[in-house]
């Protein structure tokens, strides 16, 4: 990995559970880590339920919009964390795969979002302890 690790959140549609993982990832790691994310079938727009849950947590994605899966994506991330996806997500040697099972957001409402939203954080403050801790003074 580079000084500054890359991550690519993979989901069908781009529009649930991968958006609120990159949109955690930025928030919580800022600048440290690069974060991407992607759909092997992209929705129009991010899940309303998704936007509402992660807008409770002072986090804004209205703004985002789901993003086709790209060979170059993968190939530019250090590590790449698929949400179901299958077989869709195109694997290279020298990246570190994961594969997080989560319920699929999709068409469920903002009650369902939530505890979905808060494993994905929970995973993600793990990620970043494993791959961009804070600097020590």
């Amino acid at each position: 990995m580079s000084d500054k690790p890359s991550v690519l959140f993979v989901c069908v549609h781009n529009a649930g559970r991968s958006q609120m993982a990159a949109a955690w990832l930025t928030h919580l790691a800022g600048d440290r880590v690069e974060v991407r994310s992607a759909g092997s079938a992209p929705a129009d727009q991010v899940n309303p339920a998704v936007v509402e849950a992660m807008k409770e947590v002072g986090i804004d994605v209205s703004a985002e919009i789901p993003k086709v899966l790209t060979v170059e994506a993968v190939q530019a991330s250090d590590v790449c964390i698929t949400m179901g996806c299958g077989d869709a997500c195109p694997v290279f040697p020298g990246k570190r795969y994961l594969d997080w099972t989560l319920e699929d957001p999709a068409g469920q409402g903002v009650e369902a979002v939530r505890p979905i939203r808060d494993e994905i954080k929970t995973r993600i403050e793990g990620l970043i302890a494993e791959i961009a801790s804070e600097p020590k003074a």
